[in-house]
């Protein structure tokens, strides 16, 4: 009778197949602490986008030629805002962007032609293209209440803003933040705030 030899694996293909499986624990291990590593950062990004600097896209014309249709803007969460500081707000369940004419306390009045006196002084605009009344239903002088921004589009004779009733003054408890990046498109990237 012939005895059947069986091939015994040498001690390198033992080498070589212990080598493989070692490899395949440790691809194993990578890949879960780089899933883990991805879910804890954009978390973090979720929690930093929702908490401290909430991004915006701009929908609407009412402040051109600053702020266009489709950009997109990088908020700094704050409810201290100052002169010519651009804002976004809660009103009416939208998010809307203004900027900051005047302060609580400051009298506000604009003449029929559009120009903004602030406190008795004319205001110098090199962010409004066109000078404009236009939807105001407010009597001037106007005095800003307490805790409250006087706020205008820099679309002056389309934007609805603090010159009609519908809007108002803004308390403070409804500014969401103030404008500090656009960063899209990327050719407009600009520091705002």
């Amino acid at each position: 009778m012939s005895k059947k030899i069986l091939d015994m694996p040498s001690a390198e293909m033992l080498e070589e197949e212990l080598k493989r499986e070692r490899n395949k624990i440790r691809y194993k291990r990578i890949l879960k602490s780089t899933i883990y590593a991805l879910i804890i950062v954009a978390a973090v990004a979720a929690i930093i986008a929702t908490l401290v600097l909430p991004v915006l896209q701009i929908s609407g014309t009412s402040m051109e030629p600053t702020l266009k249709n489709g950009e997109i803007v990088v908020l700094v969460k704050t409810s201290n805002l100052e002169y010519g500081d651009l804002c976004a707000f809660a009103y009416s369940n939208k998010v809307l962007i203004k900027r900051v004419i005047g302060l609580p306390g400051d009298t506000v009045v604009i003449e029929k032609d559009g120009t903004v006196y602030l406190n008795g002084y004319a205001l110098e605009e090199p962010y409004i293209t066109e000078k404009g009344f236009g939807e105001c239903d407010v009597e001037f002088p106007y005095t800003v209440p307490e805790n409250e921004y006087f706020l205008l589009g820099d679309q002056r004779t389309t934007s609805i803003d603090s010159r009609s009733t519908i809007i108002g003054c803004v308390p403070k408890e409804q500014v969401i933040g103030k404008l500090y990046f656009r960063i899209w498109p990327l050719s407009d990237f600009d520091i705002l705030g």
